[in-house]
């Protein structure tokens, strides 16, 4: 190759920061929209369901952002298929826009009040959307990283998936906090809980621009199987199931602190909403931050290790930090509790994403990491604030989201000594 050709070449190519930005800032999109959602719960159930009891009006506006979640799947298999037929690259630039579509049809509904029963449908509608894109978001955009990587370096790379979603969990926070800070009760009430979607719509497009230039290893339709979820199913069923399940340990926990959790203080505990905000920030930049650190030391040791101790200590930890919290709730504490439990989420979440698309050959790789985080997030992680709720309605206890966090960060540990640990091993092609 000439040297104008290689230059050229280089101009093209994305660096590997470039690299990393393009494949997470999609998922940093989803979770800055379900932490705004998360963080508004109560407005948009004022708002949409306004015929119901406070009580009522939460539980539907959760049970709504967990609706999203029953889209996962089909998301998962749909968009992992053609990111394993047709590429990481067009599997990607069509998710992110099926997310700003999403944002847009909620920061623009029309209320209740305006049109009726069919505010809430649109409110739905919106969180199908963005939950079939999110299903098949996760699985071509790790599975491009980890592939970009090498045995020395693949934890870290895999690790940025993760932390994108803190990234995107902080800036949610920090924009719901401060329209809480400095907009009128009524005015953010009126259109101030607008603002965060539509400003997600207008990054989209810097998303799908720099994923356009991505490249991509190897040919799609060289690696390509004619039906890649049959494939997983019938000759992965059991990585696919043990994926499924250590999944749900990383999923509950992150459902529960980062996006329960400031529901929790400010319905239960009674906490001011802007303290409940500042903790969804902590839990943020504690994930982003941690997140890489816990990359680079699954790189160094065993991953499988790597994901157990952290996941035994928020079994052993995690009803005494609620009951701290709920005898004596105030900023302090909340703080504390929030930011220490996302330090154990992030220590274990980091590896085990990348964990997932190491179980499946390339050829099926995008398709198996989408099915198991998706159905993974759908069943134990999307209705995890609808249970958290329910549970401390029909027991009395404002402990008993810690016990639903303990039997699923349990059983996820039973997988660990059946999965294989590629820890500084080459992928299997």
């Amino acid at each position: 190759m000439n040297s104008a050709s290689m230059s050229a070449a280089s101009k093209g190519k994305l660096s590997r920061k470039q690299l990393i930005f393009a494949a997470t800032i999609g998922n940093a999109l989803e979770f800055f929209d379900f932490t705004v959602y998360s963080f508004f719960a109560l407005t948009i159930g004022k708002l949409f369901f306004p015929t119901m009891s406070s009580y009522g009006q939460l539980l539907a506006s959760v049970a709504t952002f967990g609706v999203g979640f029953v889209m996962r799947p089909l998301g998962g298999v749909v968009i992992g298929a053609y990111a394993d037929r047709a590429g990481r690259k067009p599997a990607m630039t069509l998710t992110i826009f099926m997310m700003a579509l999403g944002c847009a049809l909620i920061g623009l509904a029309p209320t209740y009040a305006q049109i009726g029963v069919a505010a809430p449908m649109i409110i739905v509608l919106a969180r199908l959307l963005q939950g079939f894109s999110a299903g098949g978001e996760v699985g071509a955009s790790t599975t491009l990283l980890i592939e970009a990587g090498t045995p020395a370096n693949r934890g870290l790379l895999g690790s940025y998936q993760f932390a994108s979603q803190g990234l995107g969990v902080s800036l949610g926070a920090l924009m719901a906090g401060l329209l809480t800070m400095f907009l009128h009760p009524d005015t953010l009430l009126a259109w101030g809980w607008r603002v965060p979607f539509l400003m997600g719509v207008a990054i989209a497009p810097l998303g799908m621009w720099i994923r356009r230039r991505l490249e991509e290893q190897g040919s799609p339709a060289a690696r390509a199987v004619r039906m890649p979820v049959v494939t997983v199913l019938r000759d992965h069923w059991r990585n696919a199931l043990l994926g499924t399940l250590l999944t749900m340990g990383s999923t509950v926990i992150a459902y529960v602190v980062t996006f329960y959790m400031p529901t929790y203080a400010i319905h239960e505990l009674k906490v001011p909403a802007t303290t409940a905000l500042l903790a969804g920030l902590v839990s943020g930049v504690v994930t982003f931050v941690v997140g890489p650190i816990a990359g680079l030391l699954s790189d160094r040791i065993s991953r499988r290790a790597l994901v157990f101790w952290p996941r035994l200590a928020v079994v052993v930890l995690i009803w005494p930090a609620f009951q701290w919290l709920s005898s004596g709730p105030d900023a302090a504490r909340l703080l504390i509790t929030v930011g220490g439990l996302s330090v154990l989420l992030a220590l274990q979440a980091a590896p085990a994403i990348t964990m997932l698309p190491e179980m499946f050959p390339r050829a099926v790789r995008a398709t198996g990491m989408a099915i198991v985080y998706s159905v993974g997030v759908a069943i134990f992680g999307g209705f995890a604030q609808a249970i958290a709720t329910w549970l401390i309605r029909i027991t009395g206890d404002l402990h008993a989201p810690a016990w639903y966090v303990m039997v699923c960060v349990a059983l996820s540990c039973l997988t660990l000594p059946f999965i294989r640990d590629l820890t500084g091993k080459p992928l299997e092609d």
